[in-house]
This record gives structure tokens, C-alpha cells and sequence, in this order.
């Protein structure tokens, strides 16, 4: 017999299966237990940590970019001076700044201004790449100091006429600007949390705190720590992870840390060596959670229920159908057969087991050995019968639904109270630092766009063509730039099609919305183009550059931060981390309450809030923050909006729900599964084997039984087609003696009147 095939392995597999995932229940809900600090708050911690690190990475990398940008745009010429250029390169108002001219070659220091330059290693950077961009890199003997790069490239001199002709032109010249900058200041989020900035021996460069005390003895050792993970796992990795400090405390600190490097391959970032370490004090889990019990419970009403159908099946299902197998063959062999052997095998009479099809089977074999046997001819069964064996199979499974749909809907379920305070909290601040990190990129295309702006005036329409050219492909979060004059009017345009509908010409410079409507929302950076002195005003006032959406949505995915929106101030979609519809509402109307309350109109600072709301999936911990409190997007009155399912932290109480839910699942789909692969090789067949042989023994001679299945039900089929063969066979045997002594005939049915 197969090895699929048969009523035995669907049975016997139910059984295993449905005690399989009963084992499962209790092993997998009786590990689930409470520790004094829940993962969930270690794993936003270390997120923190990483978002942390992804804001000081953007904040040197645009400083890098803004350096570069400056040098590339100064207009040097043959007779410019080493110290008019340094000047004009540098920015004095910045703090603590010191810059320095050398010449790209020698190494020669050709000016010098603001604080003291580490010259050697300015002159190290430069001889580890004499050619291209030069990384940023760290000083930290004396005051700890980045030293930013770039290449100034001079026209060759020209000869002077009136000057000796015996005077040789010199070749095209190169400078090195270096600047040297205190590191980005660190913002911390989240009352309690303290931020440094360390270098690759763990000593803390940049420290910033939010009401934080300071760390005691036993978490005094989190810095070094944090330097042994990071020179564990690689320095030019953008590697992660948490730490927990003194376990004795009632408030034990939980750290996370995470490398300042680059994420999509070789930045500027990389060879710092520098790694952001975030810690926090929470209180400590007391209350123990114990899920042994409902897990053994469940388990054991599992189990009952999988023996139960076990020897149901067995009893009712597959014992008649051997035993009807075992008659069936008997009478096959009954049939074909002479003599005696006939005789004892059509003597016995045919038991009628099981229910339903099996039954109806039996009492149609017992009619054919009797019609085999000349005692009684063709038989009528009734129409009506009662329940058979597809409601067998059906009861068998709403009997494990019964066990399955409570495991799935209603035990274990995470609810509002089983999210620690640690990780609300943690939610406002990564909320907050989603706001800073589309601050940064907003106020750095401001910036970009507003350089872009000073280099057009005095230019004809060609060359500042170009220089929006030139601008489009260098920056690339601008999808069109293009110039307004004072009617509103574009005057020049490169890029795609603007999405722009709202006409008017603004005032200084910023970033705004232009449209209200359509498939996307259209975010633009705006300045003003300044006339030059003496000269007419020129066509184009302000300059616009549309950012594309789609960079401004990769800003906002985070891992295990859910989904993250950009709102206006009508609390409208302007931007997400997942798929959305321009200036939609939010999806949840609790979410969008939450966004009120962080900001309540325009212009004002705002306060970041979160808390859990319940959803029609379950709860979910959703945060708001105002976007900007200061700089060009501060008076729009954006907010960003994070929602993240609590079924997707590692908590006690989801981890519950998620392994009670799976072993439900787990049940219903094995029950399901295995009864209808009894349905598919023993019922059905069963009814149609049922129909066949009530028909037979109801004088059905010329319908051939043709057998389906290389199993019992197969078998039986067989037999009952060697039954009807030998039926057929007397019955045309009978009408040919009636043909040939048609006398006898006469006088029996004279002696029968």
C-alpha cells in the first residue's frame, strides 16, 4: 500500500501533529518570563543610540560638503593671494575656528588664521591622498578638533607683456584649505538620558545630558565597554548595541552604543573612530510574569482533544473500513470461485460496521452475497440517509478550532498596560530624533540652494542655466530648480516639470509647501536672488528648488521605529516612511489627536508627546514631535508622527500573544490539513463507492467500477467490480437457459400460480 495513500497516515498524523504542538505550547509560552530590564527597552535604547549617531554623522558630513562646496565655488584667479583666499573661504563667525592655506604639494603653509591648525596632521591627511576628497579626521592631542578639506585649484599665471620675455609661465596651481572645527554639539531627547560622543579608546570627547544624574561607580565602566564591542565588531562598520549597568540597582542604566560610520559604503565618517554612547536610568521590573501554567493548561486540552479525535477516527473510521475491506475481498473471492470454497466464502454474512458511508457499504455487500447466493434478488435502498462521515470530519474540526480560535483571538492578548513607561518614553525620543534628522536635511538643502542663489546674479541667462545644471546634478534631493520673477512667472527652469500650483513670490528665504494637492506633495527650498549693485534688478527674484519626495522619505525609515509621517500643520501627509497619499489624513484619528497635541499652531515651539493608543490591530506606541524649533522650517508648524505596533516589541506580554496566536495557528492548519487530506483520499471516495454499490445491488449490472485509488478504498472497489462481473455473468447465463427450455419456463410459472 502507498505510503501517502490509505486511511491510516492522515489519522495517525493528526495525532502527532496536534501532540507536536502541544508539546510546543508548553515549551515555547513556558520560556516567556519577565527580566528586570524587558528587551524591548534595551532595543530602543540602542536605537536611540544609532539615531544619535546617524545626526552627528549628518552633521559632519554637511559641514565636509559645505567646506568642499566653498572652495569649489570661490573664483580663484592667477594673481589671487594665499591670505585674501583664506579669507574669503572661511566663515568668522563660527566658533573656535581655525583655518590654514598649504600649498597641495609641498605642504608648504601659505596662511594661516583663527586658532591653531594641527598642521601635522594636515600634512599627514594630505600625503595619505594626494589626489581627490580628503576625508575629515580627528585631533585629539590638546583640544579634541575635526579637521575638514578641500582642494582649491588656481589658473595657471599668464605672462606679462611688459614683464622680461625670458619669464616662464607657471602650470596650473593647487591649495589646500584645512579647517578646523570643535565637534557637532550632540542633542540629547528624552529626560534622564545622557549622550557622549567617545573616540575609539572610550574617552568621552563630547558629553551632553537632559536632567541626568551623574552615572555611579558601577556605571562608570560603560565607556569602555562600549570601545571593546566597537573594536570587536569592526571599525569601519556601522555596528550597534546595549548594555545594562549595575544589575543591583533599583534603577539600573541601560546603555546603547553605536559607531559614527557610514551605512552605504566608504564616507567621510569612517576612519574617525568616533561612537555614540547613550544611557538612561529606569526602573527595574519587579513583578514577575509566569506563563507556565496557562501554557500547561492549554497543552493538556490539546492533548485530550488529540486523542480523543485519534481514537474516534480509529473506532469509527478506519477499523470498518478495514474490516469492509477484508469482506469485500471475501465475497470477490466468493464470486469467482467454485464449490466448496464458494460456499464458505458467500456463507458468513457480510457485518455492517461504522456510520454513515461505511454502513451503507455493509448493508449493500450483505444484499450482494445473498443475490451471490440465489437467496433473495435485486434490493432497493432508501434515498434519505442520515449524517455520514463528511460530518464526522467537519466536528473533528470545529473540535480543534474550539482549542485553536481562543489561542488566536482571545488568551494572552498584549494590551495598553503591558508597555513599560521606558518604552513610551523611548518612542517621544526617537520621535524627536526623526524631527532632527528631516530638520538637517531640510535646513541643508536651504543652504545648498541659497549658495546656489548668490552665484547667479551678474550672470547671463546661459551661464546661470548652467549653473542650475550644474546644481541639479551635484544635489541630488532637487527633482526641479527654477526661477520666479516678481509676478510669480517662471523665468528659467531646469529639471523635471515643476508640481508648483501655488503662485506667489515669498519673501527672504526658507522652506515651504507649493502645491495643496495631486499624487505628490511638493516641498521646495526657496531664496532670494540679490541684484547686483549698480545694476538693474534681474528677471529672476526668488529661486525655487523642489525636493523629491522620495529622498525625503528615505530620511524617515528607522529600524523598530514603525511608520514614521511628515505632517503640515493641518495635520496633512506630506511625507512617509511606508506608502501614502499626498495630504491625506493620518490613518488613525487617536494619531492625529497626538499630532495636535504636540504642536498646537504654527510657529510655536511645541512639545514632543507619545503615549499608546489601541488600534484595530491591537496597541500601538505612537509619539509626535514638532519639527523644527528654530532655523528656515521652524514657522511651518510640521510635526512628524511615529506609529509603532507593540505586537513588534520584544516584550513579555506580545511575546505571549505572538507564541500563543502561532501554536493556535499552528493547530488549525495541521487539523485542517489532515482531515481534509482524509476527506480527499477516504470520504469522498467513500460516498461515491457508497452510490455505486446501492446501485449494483439494486440490479445495476452494465456500470463498470473502475478503481481510483492504490488503496483500501481501492481494493474494495476491485472486489465489488468482480462481484458485478460474476452477477453479470448468472444473470446472462439464467436468460439463456429461459431461451433454450422455454417449456421449463411455462411450467414453473404454472406450478408458482
Amino acid at each position: 500500500m502507498p505510503l501517502l495513500g490509505g486511511v491510516r497516515p492522515p489519522i495517525v498524523l493528526l495525532l502527532l501533529l496536534l501532540l507536536l504542538v502541544a508539546a510546543a505550547t508548553v515549551v515555547g509560552l513556558g520560556a516567556v518570563h519577565s527580566d528586570r530590564v524587558p528587551e524591548a527597552v534595551l532595543n530602543s535604547e540602542q536605537q536611540i543610540a544609532s539615531d544619535t549617531a546617524l545626526s552627528v554623522r549628518t552633521a559632519i558630513d554637511a559641514e565636509a560638503s559645505t567646506v568642499r562646496r566653498t572652495a569649489d565655488a570661490y573664483p580663484a584667479t592667477s594673481t589671487s593671494t594665499p591670505t585674501a583666499t583664506l579669507k574669503a573661504l572661511t566663515t568668522a563667525g563660527k566658533a573656535d575656528l581655525g583655518s590654514a592655506l598649504l600649498d597641495a604639494h609641498t605642504g608648504k603653509l601659505l596662511a594661516s588664521g583663527g586658532a591653531p591648525v594641527a598642521l601635522a596632521e594636515a600634512e599627514a591627511a594630505r600625503k595619505a591622498s594626494e589626489q581627490g576628497t580628503i576625508a575629515p579626521r580627528l585631533v585629539t592631542s590638546g583640544a579634541t578638533r575635526l579637521l575638514y578639506f578641500a582642494r582649491v585649484t588656481l589658473p595657471a599665471q599668464q605672462v606679462d607683456a611688459d614683464q622680461d620675455q625670458n619669464q616662464v609661465p607657471t602650470g596650473e596651481r593647487q591649495w589646500l584649505l584645512v579647517v578646523s572645527e570643535a565637534l557637532p554639539t550632540v542633542t540629547t531627547f528624552g529626560d534622564g538620558r545622557i549622550a557622549k560622543v567617545l573616540n575609539a579608546n572610550g574617552k568621552a570627547l563630547v558629553t551632553a545630558s537632559r536632567g541626568a544624574t551623574s552615572p555611579t561607580a558601577a556605571d562608570s565602566g560603560l565607556p569602555a565597554s562600549a570601545s571593546r564591542a566597537v573594536n570587536a565588531s569592526g571599525r569601519d562598520t556601522d555596528a550597534s548595541g546595549s548594555l545594562v549597568g549595575a544589575a543591583s540597582s533599583p534603577r539600573p542604566t541601560v546603555a546603547g552604543w553605536a559607531q559614527v560610520a557610514s551605512t552605504t559604503g566608504p564616507g567621510d565618517t569612517d576612519d574617525l573612530g568616533l561612537v555614540v554612547l547613550t544611557s538612561r536610568a529606569v526602573p527595574a521590573t519587579t513583578a514577575a510574569t509566569d506563563y507556565s501554567g496557562i501554557a500547561l493548561e492549554a497543552a493538556a486540552a490539546l492533548a485530550v482533544i488529540a486523542v480523543v479525535l485519534g481514537l474516534a477516527l480509529n473506532f469509527l473510521v478506519q477499523r470498518p473500513l478495514l474490516r469492509l475491506y477484508l469482506s469485500a475481498g471475501r465475497l470477490a473471492r466468493g464470486a469467482t470461485e467454485d464449490g466448496v470454497a464458494e460456499k464458505a466464502e458467500l456463507d458468513r454474512p457480510v457485518p455492517v460496521h461504522g456510520i454513515g458511508e461505511l454502513a451503507r457499504i455493509g448493508r449493500a455487500l450483505e444484499s450482494l452475497r445473498r443475490q451471490l447466493l440465489g437467496e433473495s434478488g435485486p434490493q432497493e435502498f432508501p434515498a434519505r440517509r442520515g449524517p455520514g462521515y463528511r460530518a464526522l470530519a467537519a466536528f473533528s474540526l470545529v473540535l480543534v478550532a474550539c482549542w485553536a480560535l481562543p489561542m488566536i483571538f482571545v488568551l494572552n492578548r498584549a494590551d495598553a498596560g503591558s508597555v513599560p513607561a521606558p518604552v513610551i518614553a523611548n518612542q517621544q525620543a526617537r520621535a524627536e530624533l526623526a524631527a532632527n534628522r528631516v530638520r538637517q536635511s531640510l535646513d541643508q538643502s536651504y543652504v545648498e540652494l541659497n549658495d546656489v542663489a548668490a552665484s547667479l546674479p551678474g550672470k547671463s541667462r546661459a551661464a546661470q542655466t548652467e549653473e542650475l545644471r550644474h546644481a541639479l546634478s551635484k544635489h541630488g534631493q532637487y527633482r526641479s530648480i527654477y526661477l520666479l520673477d516678481r509676478s510669480g512667472a517662471i523665468t528659467l527652469r531646469v529639471g523635471d516639470t515643476p508640481l508648483r500650483t501655488l503662485v506667489h513670490v515669498p519673501h527672504g528665504g526658507g522652506v515651504t509647501t507649493v502645491n495643496t494637492s495631486g499624487r505628490i506633495p511638493a516641498i521646495a527650498s526657496y531664496a532670494q536672488v540679490r541684484p547686483v549693485k549698480g545694476q538693474a534688478a534681474a528677471d529672476g527674484v526668488v529661486l525655487f528648488g523642489e525636493i523629491d519626495v522620495t529622498t525625503l522619505n528615505s530620511t524617515l525609515a528607522r529600524p523598530n521605529l514603525g511608520t514614521i509621517w511628515v505632517t503640515d500643520a493641518d495635520c496633512k501627509v506630506l511625507a512617509a516612511s511606508e506608502g501614502y497619499r499626498a495630504f491625506q489624513d493620518l490613518p488613525e484619528a487617536g494619531l492625529t489627536r497626538l499630532a495636535r497635541a504636540a504642536q498646537s499652531a504654527p510657529g510655536t515651539v511645541g512639545t514632543a508627546t507619545a503615549k499608546v493608543l489601541s488600534t484595530s490591530t491591537g496597541p500601538s506606541v505612537d509619539a509626535a514631535a514638532p519639527l523644527a524649533q528654530n532655523g528656515p522650517t521652524a514657522h511651518l508648524g510640521w510635526r512628524v508622527v511615529t506609529a509603532e505596533p507593540a505586537a513588534a516589541l520584544r516584550l513579555p506580554a506580545t511575546q505571549a500573544q505572538q507564541r500563543t496566536m502561532l501554536v493556535g495557528i499552528l493547530a488549525l492548519a495541521f487539523g485542517a490539513a489532515c482531515l481534509g487530506w482524509l476527506h480527499v483520499v477516504v470520504i469522498r471516495p467513500l460516498r461515491a463507492v457508497a452510490a455505486l454499490i446501492e446501485k449494483l445491488a439494486g440490479g445495476d449490472r452494465r456500470t463498470v467500477l473502475h478503481p481510483v485509488n492504490h488503496d483500501e478504498i481501492g481494493s474494495v472497489t476491485r472486489s465489488l467490480e468482480l462481484i458485478r462481473q460474476a452477477l453479470a455473468d448468472r444473470s446472462r447465463a439464467a436468460k439463456a437457459e429461459q431461451v433454450d427450455d422455454p417449456f421449463g419456463l411455462w411450467r414453473e410459472n404454472s406450478l408458482q400460480r
